[in-house]
């Protein structure tokens, strides 16, 4: 069937995510798999959003995403991080943050190269090295607080380390890296000359108090990091695709050479929306990591009464469960069976994985989703406790 697909393709013919969601809408399952909410963002930007539809504009924006949006990036890193952006040559708005990711390894590796990544990692890692031809270098993080051996980091550093790719706070483990992690990346980057390209998707998503430290704000990193973000997380609007990067100049020019041959541009109605939420109040990014935060104890109670070993996350959408204690050894033979056996939808661990077997029971559930669906999902999960 893929006889005409190159070979170092043939991996990825499709995503975990399109396959469990299938499968919850052909049983009718609650879809806990794929990590998008099930309620719209603020009024406001979907008004704005509207507005600029009604105002014109629509026809393409400039290469680069339009100034409102680019002053608004380089600002929110000023307010939040204390990082001063030049929205005029540091700043690339992208279609969605995987967009971003693929631009910025294809531009910056190649055959011969190698990429060093966290396993579990989102899959659209593997992909996008894979389609630049370079090769991936993996570290396991390991439960149950996900953290991984630093000599094991060391060694997976080399002459060929072009790249490292860093995603905190991480799906699906939910892991927020330490600075202690994140300044020994910075210590292998800066001595094997490489870039740091980190994805900082769910940055307002994090709990406990945990704080989200961006890789760039680290001494003598800001020249060396592409720093990824986008609204579909934050504003709950993954549909639009409107993610961003700022790095140095040079980073930004690179990544935008790649990039204006993929989508050329992007959503030009929901960038001036987009703007303007970026500038909500603090009260915005205060509520929606407490709302999650809340979501994910829900959630995390519920399948701990059901007698999964939960592993509490400091981040993101998702909280990462084992299933040995039920019976279950094998997350993903679980996964498949999950929505005929109690109407839940899930995502197996493991396929994020090369070492298959660091995660051979790990089961992720996504929690940004509405309280009454949470907590029927949790009604449904415990029959795997009694049956």
């Amino acid at each position: 069937m893929h006889e005409f697909l190159v070979e170092r393709m043939r991996p990825f013919v499709s995503t975990i995510f399109a396959e469990m969601s299938a499968l919850a809408v052909r049983t009718g399952a609650i879809n806990l798999g794929q990590g998008f909410p099930d309620t719209d963002g603020p009024q406001s930007l979907l008004d704005d959003a509207v507005a600029a539809i009604r105002g014109g504009a629509n026809q393409y924006p400039p290469g680069i995403g339009v100034p409102q949006l680019r002053y608004a990036i380089a600002e929110h890193q000023r307010r939040f991080y204390g990082l001063e952006v030049d929205p005029d040559t540091e700043v690339l708005v992208t279609a969605g943050a995987t967009e971003a990711i693929a631009a910025a390894i294809l531009a910056l590796s190649g055959p011969g190269d190698e990429v060093v990544t966290f396993e579990p990692y989102y899959d659209s890692y593997a992909a996008s090295i894979a389609l630049a031809g370079a090769t991936r270098r993996t570290v396991v993080l390991r439960k149950p607080d996900f953290s991984f051996d630093d000599d094991a980091l060391r060694a997976a550093f080399g002459d060929r380390t072009r790249l490292v790719l860093l995603n905190s706070p991480h799906n699906p483990t939910g892991k927020v890296f330490t600075l202690a992690e994140l300044e020994l990346v910075a210590e292998l980057a800066r001595r094997h000359d490489a870039v740091v390209l980190t994805d900082e998707v769910y940055e307002h998503q994090t709990f406990d108090r945990e704080p989200h430290v961006p890789m760039a704000t680290l001494q003598g990193m800001a020249e060396r990091t592409i720093t990824i973000s986008s609204a579909g997380k934050t504003f709950s609007v993954t549909g639009w695709k409107i993610g961003w990067l700022h790095a140095s100049r040079p980073l930004t020019a690179a990544v935008r050479a790649v990039k204006q041959f993929l989508t050329y541009v992007n959503g030009a109605p929901f960038q001036p929306a987009v703007a303007a939420a970026l500038g909500l109040g603090d009260e915005f990014y205060t509520s929606l990591a407490a709302g999650l935060q809340r979501k994910r104890d829900l959630l995390s109670a519920g399948l701990r009464e059901t007698g999964f070993d939960v592993f509490t996350p400091k981040g993101t959408f998702f909280v990462v469960a084992d299933a040995a204690p039920l019976g279950y050894d094998d997350g993903f033979e679980l996964c498949q069976r999950l929505p005929e056996l109690v109407g839940v939808a899930a995502v197996p661990v493991a396929v994020f994985h090369d070492d298959k077997a660091a995660a051979r029971s790990l089961v992720r559930f996504a929690f940004c989703k509405r309280d009454d669906v949470l907590a029927e999902a949790v009604d449904r999960l415990a029959r795997l406790r009694n049956g």
